[in-house]
Order: C-alpha cells, then sequence, then structure tokens
C-alpha cells in the first residue's frame, strides 16, 4: 500500500526534528555551557539538512522523482547520525555525517529488502544502521576542539577533550566507539530475538492470511484508516462501494434518495 498522505508524513517528520532540539542541546547538561547548546543546535540542523539533500539527489537518479519519502527518511538519518558527535565536531563534520547517513540509510533499505526483511517504515536503516554511523562518526570527526579544556570554558559539561582519527587523535576513540557499538548491537539483537520467538511460540507472532488479504486495519481494529486510498486501489468509486463493500473493505453506506 503507498503512502496515502505524504504532506502529513514530512510535517511529522518536521516535528521529529524539531524534537531534537530538546533532545540534543537539551542534554549537554548545564545550561551555562551556552556555546556548547548552541553548537549543538547547530550541528543538529546542519546534519539534517545534509541526510535529507543527499538521500533526496541519491535517489533521483534511480527514479527520476524528487521523492519525499526518502527525504524524510534522509534528514531523519541525518538527525540520529549526529546525535552521538553533536557537541564534538565542527560544521563541517556535521554536514558530512548527516551527508553520509543519507546514503547509509537508502543502502540499508535496498539491504533488508534483499534480505526480506520486512521494515515498511525504515526504522533499522534510520536509526540502527544510522545511528551505528553516528557512533562510529566521533571518532573520526571529532576536532579536539571542545570538552573540559575546551573554548567553551570551566562550565563546559562535556568532560575530556575528545580527537578523532580525521583529526590527529589515532585510533583510540574509534576503537572504542566500535566496541561500543558492537556491545549494545549484540545485546539488543540476543534479546530482540529471543523475544520473538517467544511470541512466536505463542503462535500470535502473524495474523492470519485472510488477516493480511483483508487488512490489519479492518482486521484488527475493525476499521479502514484510509477509506479513500482503499477504493483507489481496488477501482471502486463512491456509486460502487454500496453494491460491493466487500471488494473494498468497507461498510455499505446507504444509497442515496435522488
Amino acid at each position: 500500500m503507498p503512502g496515502h498522505d505524504m504532506t502529513i508524513a514530512a510535517i511529522g517528520g518536521v516535528i521529529l526534528w524539531f524534537g531534537w532540539y530538546g533532545f540534543n542541546p537539551g542534554s549537554t547538561l548545564s545550561a551555562m555551557d551556552i556555546q556548547g547548546i548552541g553548537r549543538v543546535a547547530a550541528n543538529t540542523t546542519l546534519a539534517a539538512c545534509g541526510g535529507g539533500l543527499s538521500a533526496l539527489f541519491y535517489m533521483y537518479p534511480r527514479n527520476k522523482v524528487w521523492d519525499c519519502g526518502i527525504t524524510v527518511n534522509g534528514f531523519l538519518a541525518g538527525l540520529v547520525a549526529i546525535t552521538c558527535p553533536c557537541y564534538w565536531v565542527s560544521p563541517f563534520g556535521a554536514i558530512v555525517i548527516g551527508a553520509v547517513a543519507g546514503v547509509v540509510c537508502i543502502l540499508a533499505v535496498d539491504l533488508l529488502e534483499y534480505l526480506r526483511i520486512d521494515d515498511p517504515i525504515g526504522a533499522v536503516p534510520v536509526h540502527g544502521f544510522c545511528g551505528i554511523w553516528g557512533t562510529l562518526s566521533l571518532g573520526l570527526f571529532a576536532t579536539g576542539q571542545y570538552g573540559a579544556s575546551g573554548p567553551t570554558g570551566a562550565d563546559n559539561s562535556a568532560g575530556a577533550v575528545v580527537t578523532g582519527l580525521f583529526y590527529g587523535g589515532g585510533v583510540n576513540q574509534l576503537i572504542g566507539q566500535a566496541m561500543g557499538s558492537l556491545a549494545v548491537t549484540a545485546a539488543s539483537l540476543g534479546v530482540g530475538l529471543a523475544l520473538m520467538y517467544a511470541v512466536k511460540a505463542t503462535g500470535t507472532l502473524r495474523v492470519s492470511r485472510d488477516g493480511e488479504l483483508e487488512g490489519l486495519d479492518l482486521h484488527e481494529h475493525g476499521g479502514t484508516a484510509y477509506p479513500e486510498l482503499v477504493g483507489a486501489i481496488h477501482g471502486v468509486g463512491p456509486e460502487q462501494k454500496a453494491e460491493a463493500p466487500h471488494t473494498i473493505g468497507l461498510m455499505a453506506p446507504a444509497k442515496p434518495a435522488y
């Protein structure tokens, strides 16, 4: 089923973007570090823009359309990626991190589709793959300018100075980031698999084939979420809905008096 309303989807994405300013600058831990909060907010914005634009332009040669859906996922990918290194990287680094995340998101979607893993909203590409890229990017793009002895002063709450590989800091930070990502990924995968196999053992992991064909909104909740789209897919107009409601999963409306 195609997206029913990309305007609403885009607004939802922008609301998430807006919320990220509480998420990232709000995590600075000390409002006295005003320069740090400003830098985090700026980096968050730049990474989101980089992710949305890179996803948009990377996808265009495939389908020759300016894809709104992938653009929304792209700027969300940039937001996810910059969440880890937002305090320690420069504006240029933020743009690069976001731009790479936009492409990583699309490649991860391709991988899941190739593996026939169902993820209709791209949650694993955006939050999983791009989250890992974001944690690794700290070990690459941290400039070494910001931290306890950085230019933001004694009230800085970020702790020790962090310097990434591309700024002469060596590989120690990158190795630490990779070990952390590996540990979290392995733990999440193990617990997730155990939970899903436990649910599968109860026979409730999947709905019936009839339920899938009928549509989960109707089968599970007793109503259609997008009736205008269901009618369009089946090629049924308003005048046919009363005569053949079973073909579109709708209750038969009353026939007009005229």
